[in-house]
């Protein structure tokens, strides 16, 4: 009996997690398809590198689940590899009494989620103890949050990937895929392959990879950009590790903050403004058929309505710096305007959400016949993608359970 023939599509992180673990089972012979020429090229390679202790997240749902076991998973990959890991801690400040229910709730999920060893902080003076210039009247501390270079972590799994047998094709983006019974036929410029099995792991293109297959058009994925400014080197005294808003439960999106990188650069931001392409990096990077996709999902209207508040605060962050800087000196008032340097780097998020314009909040797969489809897979993706890979398999690859 031959072995079984299994594509992934997509060479970001959650991508070859899921090929290095389909191969570390045995489950068959291995091959990733991904449209651009290096691995990590958008939302791995594009973050602040948080490993997140899963503060945020509804206890019991997927991001929780798998963000915990992921996190461990991460780490010991790291230990194993020789690969940066740095715990540098995560303290999310209340910045006035308004912000305290909010806070409540966080350190609730928090100890339902199990988060390691996280401490709520009501003296200022313990609050200055961990970042000695933050203003702020409460905050919850995460000492396990850490960072890492997610490139690096990608890569290295892709060398086991290779070094096992497996195939990883780059600049090969997948045009085609038609479902013949229990083959799958998949199309790139360059050939014609038959799988028995396939894994979308597509991101920011999940839903065009899941049109291919007749996949429900639902959840779309709406881009959002987001864009951080550089702390000047001189000043990174004023953070020790991460400084984090306590999130508006009536928003999608988190707010600026500030991350110490693992290799010590310090990152304010990201903010978070409609994009208008799928890998919109920049205002000049316009698609008007991405654009007019996302104008003519039933959706967008619905949203619109809810967040256009939202949406015009980060336009205005966007194009205008001292608005930018004013949200970032709440939290450090010693903040400088000129401390701000050039933008360092901008993301593009891929945000799913229903035909009635409602986010879809936690992981989401799909399945046609052999084609199993990772149709949303947002922070914290990247801490959870060994996890991610895990659940997949188990849940969806029959030879995996």
């Amino acid at each position: 009996m031959s072995e079984k023939r299994i594509a992934v599509i997509g060479g970001g992180i959650v991508g070859i997690a899921v090929a290095r673990a389909l191969i570390r089972r045995g489950l068959g012979e291995v091959t990733v398809f991904e449209k651009e020429t290096r691995l990590a090229a958008h939302q791995t390679g594009h973050n602040s590198g948080v490993v997140h202790a899963g503060l945020y997240y509804k206890p019991g749902s997927l991001k929780a689940r798998l963000c915990a076991a992921g996190r461990v998973a991460i780490k010991e990959y790291c230990l194993e590899k020789s690969l940066p890991y740095r715990e540098v801690g995560k303290l999310v400040v209340a910045l006035d009494e308004g912000d305290l229910p909010a806070l409540a709730d966080i350190e609730s999920r928090s100890v339902a989620s199990r988060v390691p060893d996280l401490a709520r902080i009501d003296d200022q003076a313990k609050l200055r103890e961990i970042e000695p210039h933050v203003a702020g009247i409460a905050a919850v501390h995460s000492p396990h949050t850490a960072v890492v270079d997610y490139p690096a972590i990608t890569e290295a799994m892709a060398q086991d990937v290779r070094a096992a047998g497996g195939t990883i094709l780059l600049g090969q983006e997948v045009t085609a895929m038609v479902v013949e019974g229990t083959k799958v036929r998949l199309h790139t410029p360059a050939a014609e392959h038959v799988f028995d099995q396939v894994v979308a792991c597509a991101g920011l293109q999940s839903d065009i990879v899941a049109r291919l297959v007749g996949a429900d058009p639902s959840p779309k994925i709406l881009p959002f950009r987001g864009e951080y400014w550089a702390l000047d080197p001189e000043r990174g005294h004023l953070v020790n590790g991460m400084i984090y808003p306590v999130p508006d439960p009536a928003l999608p999106f988190l707010g600026v903050h500030f991350t110490r990188g693992v290799y010590d650069d310090i990152q304010v931001g990201p903010n978070a403004v409609p994009a208008l392409a799928r890998e919109g990096y920049s205002w000049g990077r316009i698609s008007p058929r991405d654009t007019l996709e996302s104008l003519r999902w039933p959706g967008a209207l619905p949203m619109a309505r809810q967040y256009w508040k939202m949406g015009i605060d980060a336009i205005g962050e966007s194009l205008l710096k001292p608005i930018y800087f004013s949200r970032a000196r709440r939290f450090i008032p010693e903040l400088q305007m000129s401390d701000l340097m050039a933008k360092s780097t901008a993301g593009v998020r891929a945000q799913a959400w229903s035909r009635d314009g409602s986010l879809v909040d936690d992981f989401a797969v799909d399945q046609v016949g052999p084609v199993t489809l990772l149709r949303n897979a947002p922070s914290p993706a990247a801490t959870s993608s060994l996890a991610i890979a895990d659940y997949v398999i188990e849940k969806y690859l029959p030879s995996g359970r």
